[in-house]
């Protein structure tokens, strides 16, 4: 079954796992058992057409494998991946922005052909005068000079080279865009402007986004709802506004306690306690229970269910359940 109109793409229990294990002659000498990288396991979310889901959790929480996955860079180990109908009906070509616009584009390729190559390989245009016509409209759409085609990369300052990478995700008529941290990489005063410059596009072409970042300032400004990741799984999704003014999850908060507070900017902020477990072998039952200041014994013997709590935001935590039990 196809999602609903109105939901562009749905993932249930989705899941990346890698063999990391020794080679099997080191192995068997060595008594060792084989080694499962669980980046991703169990995720499940739903992003609706023209909307924005921001990602975030600490480096090595799985978002960057996750972002693949959505994308079909990598094949998921179980779990189903479905994308809606694009607006004219057509396949849904989904595509991604990276995070360092020095890596992801070809240096030896001037910046015509760069974004003229999506457009060849789909057949998008009949001729190969309107596939210039098309990158001189991309380029001036992303606030370059369709004079820049003839360029090369290394040309161009970072925050332009980001446009570039936006100009060819754009040249596939592409409706949802995985950003994989695609500020995080530039000054602040750039990533403010390619921040608005992705707004600008949204709203123009109802493009839909799922943003990946370790930055809250930037989701809070850029998202209509946020999913928390903490060792391959989703601990708390909620719409933004509701995420960000009442975390539920323990990890959300100490999260959002890193963020600086411009109107006291003098209060106290705990740190983020301890260190991420070993994600070749995770705690047992809540792989957060080490860091957590309200685990209990259930905490570390038995993983928690996702449990909803209302107005569209779901947690895992057994702190919540209890809760949701005695308000019940």
């Amino acid at each position: 079954m196809p999602p609903d109109d109105d939901v562009l793409l749905k993932a249930d229990d989705l899941a990346c796992w890698f063999d990391v294990s020794p080679p099997w002659l080191e192995r068997t000498l060595s008594r060792q058992p084989a080694q499962t990288l669980k980046a991703v396991d169990g995720v499940s979310l739903s992003v609706p057409r023209g909307a924005t889901l921001s990602i975030v959790g600490e480096s090595g929480c799985g978002k960057s494998t996750l972002a693949k996955l959505l994308v079909g860079l990598v094949a998921p180990t179980r779990g189903t991946l479905r994308y809606g109908r694009g607006r004219k009906g057509g396949v849904l070509h989904p595509q991604m922005i990276f995070q360092d616009p020095y890596a992801s584009l070809n240096p030896r390729w001037r910046l015509g052909n760069i974004v003229a190559e999506p457009i060849r390989t789909l057949g998008l245009r009949a001729t190969p005068a309107e596939t210039r016509r098309r990158v001189d409209e991309l380029l001036e759409l992303v606030g370059l000079s369709a004079s820049d085609a003839g360029r090369y990369p290394h040309e161009f300052s970072g925050g332009q080279r980001q446009r570039i990478s936006i100009a060819r995700a754009l040249a596939t008529e592409a409706e949802f865009l995985v950003c994989d941290e695609p500020t995080s990489a530039l000054d602040v005063s750039v990533q403010a402007q390619i921040l608005n410059l992705m707004g600008d596009l949204q709203k123009e072409f109802g493009l839909t986004y799922v943003f990946i970042s370790h930055n809250l300032s930037v989701v809070r400004h850029v998202s209509d709802s946020v999913a928390v990741m903490y060792l391959g799984r989703v601990v708390e999704q909620a719409p933004a506004d509701q995420l960000f003014e009442s975390p539920q999850h323990p990890y959300t908060r100490m999260l959002l306690d890193t963020i600086p507070d411009l109107d006291d900017p003098r209060r106290d902020r705990e740190p983020m306690g301890g260190e991420v477990p070993n994600p070749i072998q995770p705690p047992s039952g809540c792989t957060f229970h080490p860091r957590c200041p309200v685990a209990r014994e259930q905490c570390k013997k038995e993983a928690p269910a996702v449990v909803s709590v209302g107005g569209g935001r779901q947690v895992r935590c057994h702190a919540v359940s209890w809760e949701v039990v005695q308000a019940a």
